[in-house]
């Protein structure tokens, strides 16, 4: 549980960087919505990311002092993922659907990517 608070800066960089991308996507090109949806379900996945990592920490310290730990907030992190979904369909003009999609795939992504890329690393 320790490694998920170490590794997580890094995953918060490269998402930050992704962001960053997505954010002169949207400004330079005509894919505005394209763009938009990216940002909107990326930021909602780093939320999410941010959300995963303090449960860990508290489900850690909970499991350390021997009480019964809580859950790891799935249903939070449905409930942003739906919020997302709902902005995007109140807003078809403005969001791309699929993108907003992808974009709440993002750090499972990141987190596959840097997962291989450590390993390489190690050997």
């Amino acid at each position: 549980m320790q490694e998920l608070q170490h590794i997580f800066p890094r995953l918060r960089s490269y998402i930050l960087y992704l962001l960053a991308l997505y954010v002169l996507g949207w400004g330079f090109t005509s894919y505005q919505s394209v763009f938009a949806g990216l940002i909107l379900g990326t930021v909602i996945s780093l939320y999410n990311l941010w959300g995963l990592v303090r449960k860990f920490k508290k489900f850690g310290r909970a499991f350390d002092e021997g009480k019964k730990p809580r859950s790891l907030g799935t249903v939070t992190r449905f409930a942003t993922a739906a919020l997302a979904v709902v902005i995007t369909i109140s807003y078809p003009k403005t969001f791309h659907l699929i993108s907003v999609v992808v974009g709440l795939m993002t750090s499972y992504v990141v987190i596959v990517i840097d997962f291989v890329v450590q390993n390489l690393r190690r050997r």
